[in-house]
């Protein structure tokens, strides 16, 4: 009986009903269970009501929103103003799943202070039930301050999108003895100050699954093998509606669906439609 009551209580991540959002409880009981779970990014409401009701457990409204939907060449320039708008509209459009929306650059990075008053603004004003932040031992103060306040974290190690200039690119990283042992202190920095989950990005596959043994957090894998806790995608990649540069989709990326195809063959047939004059037809008009 009380197995039974266990169950109830705590439903898979993936699939299972409830009558409430996911909490940041739920992700520490799945990785106590040795429960995979899926996340995906979302930027809008009616996207996020698909994905709600797939069943998807978690969704990310990450600053690749620049990149993928406001045409920015990095995410750098996204602000928070953005953020708030995007992620207030997901979870206008979802129920059940966790909604963790991103800090944006520059607005955590200068103090612990800049990252509650941003902090708070996703969460009062968006409605999210966690946030994210890039960073490893250099993030871990405002981590804990953000966490001691009551606001739930997400980190984000290995490669770190908002540091693309510094990075020069996307490179791997955890190549090398000196490399695997920081990412790793990075890690073990992320969850000490409080952390409920850690993003591993672009990880080599040996290094994530050597990290995802040493925490008690769950760690979440976007091109970083398949040991994880979690993966994740975003969205418009896994759904095959990015357009890659010389048409070269990246490793880790598996494409489920060709939308952007899709979408434009839906396009032309309506423009042929209208400029033939069969739409609309005498069903679609009103007398």
């Amino acid at each position: 009986m009380n197995a039974s009551v266990s169950t109830q209580q705590t439903p898979a991540l993936y699939g299972g009903k409830s009558s409430r959002r996911v909490t940041v409880r739920d992700i520490s009981a799945a990785k106590r269970r040795g429960e995979k779970w899926p996340m995906l990014t979302a930027y809008d409401a009616m996207t996020a009501s698909v994905f709600d009701q797939a069943g998807i457990p978690v969704m990310l409204v990450g600053d690749s929103m620049g990149n993928c939907h406001l045409g920015y060449d990095t995410t750098v320039p996204v602000t928070l103003d953005e953020m708030v708008m995007l992620s207030a509209a997901v979870v206008r459009g979802t129920r059940r799943a966790l909604i963790i929306g991103d800090l944006p650059f520059g607005t955590y990075q200068e103090s612990p202070a800049q990252a509650l008053r941003s902090a708070t603004r996703l969460v009062k004003e968006a409605g999210v039930g966690a946030v994210k932040l890039e960073g490893g031992e250099r993030s871990a103060d405002q981590i804990r301050l953000l966490v001691e306040s009551g606001i739930p974290v997400m980190a984000h190690v290995g490669l770190t999108p908002q540091s693309v200039h510094a990075f020069g690119g996307h490179p791997v990283q955890g190549r090398g003895e000196e490399a695997a042992q920081q990412l790793l202190r990075d890690a073990k920095a992320v969850q000490n100050a409080g952390a409920f989950a850690v993003v591993l990005e672009l990880v080599t596959a040996e290094l994530s699954a050597e990290v995802t043994r040493s925490l008690h957090i769950p760690t979440v894998g976007i091109g970083a093998g398949a040991e994880c806790d979690a993966q994740v995608l975003v969205w418009t990649d896994m759904a095959g509606m990015t357009e890659w540069p010389g048409g070269r989709t990246p490793r880790f990326v598996k494409e489920y669906a060709r939308l952007r195809e899709t979408l434009g063959d839906a396009a032309r047939a309506f423009a042929e439609d209208v400029v033939s004059g069969a739409y609309p037809a005498e069903g679609h008009s009103f007398h």
